[in-house]
């Protein structure tokens, strides 16, 4: 409602009997009541400020994307409950701006807003405040992530045979030569050919790193479609777990499963899915040489709902920081000393091609959950509660709220 339409109801109030001060006043209200019932039913978040960036509306929308309570906010400057928003340097031309913004609470989110300034008085030229519309991007960010990381991939696999052959030839002639090599060592002086021995298990050693490095970047670019059987996602589990249990032996970190009795059976790939979890499992042993906690340790367990099975690994490691979550799946990004930043793009490549998904969860000394999500062959169904009580009864909610305000501003007659 414009400022000026209320001077002219100040300057007409004196010559408007009782009955017509009420109509109007009912009339502003059912007004006002209609565009709150627009602005809660946008799906933006929708924030109106005064000129210091103080908070004197937002709607639920608002609420939910930066997981405030609205009797909290109001009366509070946007830039106290928004972390990072710099409200000097919004406001410093008076013009429509636009921003993007990255969240952590509740939820990991990625959103755009833009403030415009709100003009009052008669010709509107006066700034009287700003609104910020707000709009949740985080789904349109992962389509551009996943195109991008199709581009990758589909350029790293063109690479892959090409690098295969340019290092896997000249690494073969190497290792034979090295052979040879020991071979003429025999007939050399016992010191002799012990100090050359250690020059040779040294190159052998890098040989054998190259190798790996060739295998993985393979299996992370190479196209391969899951060779799909029944299994039994507890017994992969465990299996795995007593794979690599004298590893973790080794190492003295703990490891321990909680695996959900009676879990459905899936049809997967055994040997990829065992790939995955060995190279999980591997991650969160390194990363709990690096925690605070008196003993390093990393629980598995498993779980199902009505369309997944769930294989959840936790560590008490160090966690991720925040700002390098964006990267972890990013080839060759590591946070370990001689890591080949591959094994995490291999599990989330095995995930997807089997349907699923993979979520990673992280807090800075509290260490890392890594969840691996596989469908269900057969999603389970389930009934919702009928909506007829909750639609029947909407209409009389909003007859009581304008019977309500009926009462409320209604005017005594003399």
């Amino acid at each position: 409602m414009k400022t000026g339409f209320f001077d002219k109801l100040i300057e007409r109030v004196d010559r408007l009997d009782p009955a017509q001060v009420q109509d109007t006043l009912l009339r502003l209200l059912r007004e006002r009541g209609f565009m709150e019932s627009v602005f809660q039913a946008m799906q933006e978040g929708v924030l109106v400020l005064d000129l210091e960036g103080t908070i004197t509306y937002l709607n639920d929308s608002a609420c939910t994307l930066f997981g405030m309570l609205e009797d909290q906010a109001l009366g509070q400057s946007v830039a106290g409950r928004i972390h990072g928003l710099d409200w000097a340097t919004l406001v410093d031309e008076r013009r429509v701006v636009s921003r993007d913004l990255e969240v952590t609470y509740p939820d990991h989110r990625f959103l755009n807003f833009y403030l415009a300034p709100i003009g009052g008085g008669e010709d509107e030229s006066e700034l009287v405040g700003y609104v910020m519309l707000v709009r949740d991007v985080t789904r349109d960010r992962q389509v551009e992530e996943r195109k991008l990381e199709s581009d990758r991939e589909s350029m790293m696999t063109l690479l892959a045979a090409g690098v295969a052959h340019e290092l896997g030839n000249p690494l073969n002639s190497l290792t034979i030569h090295l052979q040879l090599l020991e071979r003429k060592m025999r007939k050399l002086p016992a010191e002799l050919r012990e100090e050359l021995g250690g020059l040779v298990k040294t190159a052998q050693d890098e040989i054998k790193r190259l190798d790996f490095i060739i295998d993985q970047f393979l299996h992370a670019v190479r196209p391969t479609s899951p060779q799909r059987e029944w299994c039994d996602i507890n017994r992969l589990v465990e299996d795995a777990v007593h794979f690599l249990r004298p590893e973790f032996d080794a190492n003295d970190c703990e490891i321990s499963c909680d695996l959900e009795a009676g879990l459905p059976g899936l049809e997967v790939d055994p040997n990829q899915i065992t790939q995955a979890l060995y190279n999980v499992l591997r991650n969160a042993m390194q990363a709990t040489s690096q925690t605070v906690a008196p003993v390093r340790k990393v629980r598995v367990a498993t779980s199902t709902d009505d369309v997944a099975v769930s294989i959840a690994i936790r560590d008490n490691g160090p966690g991720i920081p925040s700002e390098n979550m964006g990267k972890i799946f990013q080839p060759y990004f590591t946070t370990k000393a001689g890591g080949t930043g591959l094994g995490l793009m291999i599990v989330r490549r095995i995930v997807r091609d089997h349907g699923g998904d993979i979520t990673l969860d992280s807090q800075r000394d509290r260490g890392m959950n890594v969840v691996l999500n596989l469908p269900l062959a057969q999603p389970r169904m389930r009934y919702l509660e009928s909506s007829e009580g909750t639609a029947a009864e909407e209409p009389m909610q909003h007859e009581s709220r304008r019977r309500a305000i009926d009462v409320d501003v209604s005017i005594e007659h003399d």
